[in-house]
């Protein structure tokens, strides 16, 4: 039977020590040190202010040295669409084709219809097992083939469905997603799964990502017109949060 997921992201392996790997990158640039001696250096040295001092120079593509890949699930095909628009990144996708739903699909309700209450959920979740019937009934038009049927029944199935993603990125581009889908006016599921991202990227880069989300928090919004107007809240959320965490 169709069944209701919810969003999980995990971290599943990013660059060993990922900011020694950035600012050996480089400190390469500028010295004439071999890269064993400024191994050691860097090693045996916090790297925070020159990492600091990085991000305010700009110098940015040091950070493409350090990737992370994350395991996600509990994310619609909707979700899928609009990560895809992010081409420095690398993703792996469940099939449809060869993950066939004959025992029903996982699939997302929007935050928007469970916010109607009880009666509109209930109404959206018949929907979503009409929807498998009619998957049902097409995998055995087709002959119950498996991905030979699997590959056209699928059309019948909703952008609500579960799908599940293996995504890499490196640290740059993660800093340009978080900017753009952490914003508040991005869409909502795009945005709480950048939002758990960043958090595990928080936790492990902290001199990489302190500053990293919408870029109301560096600056003036450039959404203009469009601008949420809570910039300031934005800011004040973030500080909170750096604040708690240097007190674990």
């Amino acid at each position: 039977m169709a069944e209701q997921k919810k969003l999980k992201v995990v971290l599943i392996r990013h660059t060993s020590s990922p900011e020694e790997t950035v600012s050996l990158a480089a400190k390469l640039c500028y010295s004439k040190s071999t890269i064993e001696d400024l191994r050691e250096k860097i090693s045996r040295k916090d790297q925070s202010d020159f990492i600091e001092k990085l991000m305010k120079m700009g110098h940015e593509s040091v950070l493409e040295h350090a990737s992370f890949t994350f395991g996600i699930e509990g994310v619609s095909r909707v979700l899928l669409a609009q990560l895809t628009r992010h081409r420095i990144a690398s993703f792996s996708v469940q099939s449809q084709r060869y993950v066939s739903y004959e025992n029903g699909f996982g699939y997302i309700i929007p935050e928007s219809i469970e916010a109607l209450g009880d009666d509109a959920v209930s109404r959206f979740k018949a929907q979503m097992e009409t929807a498998e019937g009619w998957y049902r009934d097409w995998q055995k038009a087709l002959g119950q083939q498996g991905e030979k049927s699997n590959e056209d029944a699928r059309f019948v199935l909703p952008n609500a469905c579960e799908t599940r993603i293996i995504v890499t990125m490196n640290a740059r581009e993660l800093l340009h997603f978080f900017s753009l889908r952490m914003c508040s006016r991005a869409q909502w599921e795009i945005r709480n799964m950048a939002e758990q991202m960043f958090l595990l990227c928080l936790k492990t880069a902290p001199s990489i990502f302190r500053d990293a989300g919408p870029a109301c928090l560096r600056g003036a919004c450039p959404e203009g017109e469009k601008s949420c107007g809570k910039a300031g809240r934005i800011r004040e959320a973030r500080q909170a949060l750096l604040t708690s965490i240097s007190e674990e």
